[in-house]
């Protein structure tokens, strides 16, 4: 299996290498990093394409948690030139359902109708995910979504609130300000630990640690708990916007599985939480090929557990 599947998907492989510096093993994963490709090529969880559609999430993560805050969606379609002109009048995000990067800020009119229809029909054009096989995403049927603008951040609080979850266990929360270029990594009792991340590597990067904040991220990690039951592994998002936490989003594939740290107990703690035997693939019935392997890994994993 390990060999059918490098064969079958040389350019991941290979791209996984150049990014990670180290040969993955597809078939029997143990490294984080080597979790999410294992997920990208073997793990097809039908939820995986509701997560990842921005409009169906809010959905999802509104049935979970109704009294969570989740930004109100003004108007979605699949033309942009049917957005109604007066809501690109005022401060409204301007989105794609299906991919991240997928946004652009309006405020008071600007940019034009032209640069945002010209933008928005180019998102449509894009079957996001491709490139490092998040399957997910390209099932997902693209629309644009206007939302209001949000005033994120502020006060040295930080713009979002992302959280590694796993059937209800947070391996730790990433604070991070997007306005500011600052980040701050809580473990799950809501303790600052020392690390530097890809986007905030600086020492000079790190975003105060507050009572405040430490608040927000515990009320986020009893959310992200909640949100993520049933499933072996998420990323629960969350904004922060005039002192209260938001719905951001469910990433299934996080920085497309390549994301690093500074401090290497991060990705082992990760690695050592993420229970695969809890995923779509081990957990439904698989015929064929998939049946068998299905049940060699899962002897695999039964005799590596603790």
């Amino acid at each position: 299996m390990r060999l059918v599947l490098i064969a079958a998907h040389p350019l991941l492989a290979a791209y996984f290498v150049i990014k990670l510096r180290y040969v993955p093993d597809p078939a029997v994963p143990k490294r984080y990093n080597e979790l999410f490709l294992w997920r990208k090529l073997i793990d097809r969880n039908p939820l995986f394409v509701t997560l990842s559609d921005k409009l169906a999430a809010k959905a999802f993560a509104k049935a979970r948690c109704p009294e969570l805050p989740i930004v109100e969606t003004l108007w979605s379609g699949n033309d942009p030139a049917a957005i109604p002109d007066d809501l690109l009048a005022g401060d409204v995000m301007v989105k794609a359902s299906h991919g991240s990067g997928f946004n652009l800020a309006v405020t008071r009119g600007t940019p034009s109708r032209a640069e945002i229809n010209k933008a928005a029909t180019g998102w449509m054009r894009i079957t996001y995910g491709g490139r490092h096989g998040e399957w997910a995403c390209q099932a997902v049927r693209p629309q644009i979504l206007v939302e209001p603008k949000l005033r994120l951040g502020g006060d040295d609080l930080p713009t979002d609130l992302k959280l590694h979850a796993f059937d209800g266990s947070i391996a730790h929360c990433w604070a991070v300000d997007r306005i500011g270029n600052r980040s701050l990594t809580y473990d799950a009792n809501a303790s600052p630990i020392v690390t530097r991340d890809s986007y905030c590597p600086r020492d000079d990067q790190v975003l105060p640690d507050t009572s405040t904040l430490r608040s927000h991220v515990r009320e986020a990690i009893g959310l992200a708990a909640r949100l993520s039951r049933g499933l072996d592994h998420v990323r629960v998002d969350f904004m922060i916007a005039d002192g209260r936490l938001f719905f951001g989003e469910l990433t299934v594939y996080p920085c497309a599985g390549y994301d690093t740290w500074s401090n290497p107990s991060i990705s082992q703690n990760l690695a050592q939480t993420w229970d695969i035997r809890k995923s779509w693939f081990l957990t439904a019935p698989q015929r064929g090929l998939k049946r068998l392997y299905a049940e060699a890994l899962r002897t695999v994993l039964d005799a590596r557990a603790p």
